[in-house]
């Protein structure tokens, strides 16, 4: 008789153990599968309206509106300079760089700081156009770079610059810039 009762006991365990073992089966293959959409899933941020209509960055890739939007913005931070905001200059240029290039990029802005701290030579930089490619990650500014001292311009030249760009996930990132020669269009 007690045989008969473990024998049935052991069956309801077993029945039991299988029906625990399916549904943990069933948990771990939903696991996965949602790992799968959310890693392959591209991200996107809707950003708020500072243009004529919404725009959004995709985990993808870069809009042509967006990458026009953030060269403008570091353009103007990376081309207009004066011996009082050297350090903050230097410093908003290397958080917006990317990783790999920041040593390169804060070894020449170190020079710039150090040639011009302590003197009365401004830079100012006003864009008449620029020039995106999303594919490339590579955008030109041109327009006109005054030189002053003191409150005198001593110098204003039509010039274009050009920006290297790299994106990760949702992040852009500076690689470098520089100018473009006028001549053979290669940077200097």
């Amino acid at each position: 008789m007690e045989h008969t009762i473990s024998v049935a006991e052991l069956g309801r365990i077993k029945k039991q153990r299988n029906i625990m073992g399916m549904v943990s089966i069933g948990l771990g293959l939903m696991t996965v599968l949602a790992i799968l959409a959310a890693v392959t899933q591209s991200r996107e941020v809707i950003l708020q309206p500072i243009h004529r209509s919404p725009l959004e960055i995709s985990s993808s890739g870069v809009t042509k509106d967006y990458l026009e939007f953030v060269t403008r913005d570091v353009a103007q931070l990376a081309l207009n300079r004066s011996p009082e905001n050297l350090n903050y200059w230097k410093e908003s240029l290397l958080e917006i760089s990317s990783p790999d290039k920041r040593g390169e990029l804060s070894k020449a802005l170190a020079a710039i700081v150090d040639e011009q701290l302590g003197s009365s030579i401004s830079q100012t930089y006003s864009i008449a156009s620029i020039k995106v490619d999303p594919e490339n990650l590579t955008s030109e500014v041109s327009g006109t770079l005054n030189t002053i001292a003191g409150s005198k311009v001593i110098s204003s030249a039509h010039k274009e610059f050009r920006f290297h760009w790299s994106y990760e996930g949702l992040s852009l990132r500076l690689r470098g810039f520089g100018l473009i020669d006028p001549k053979e269009g290669i940077e200097e």
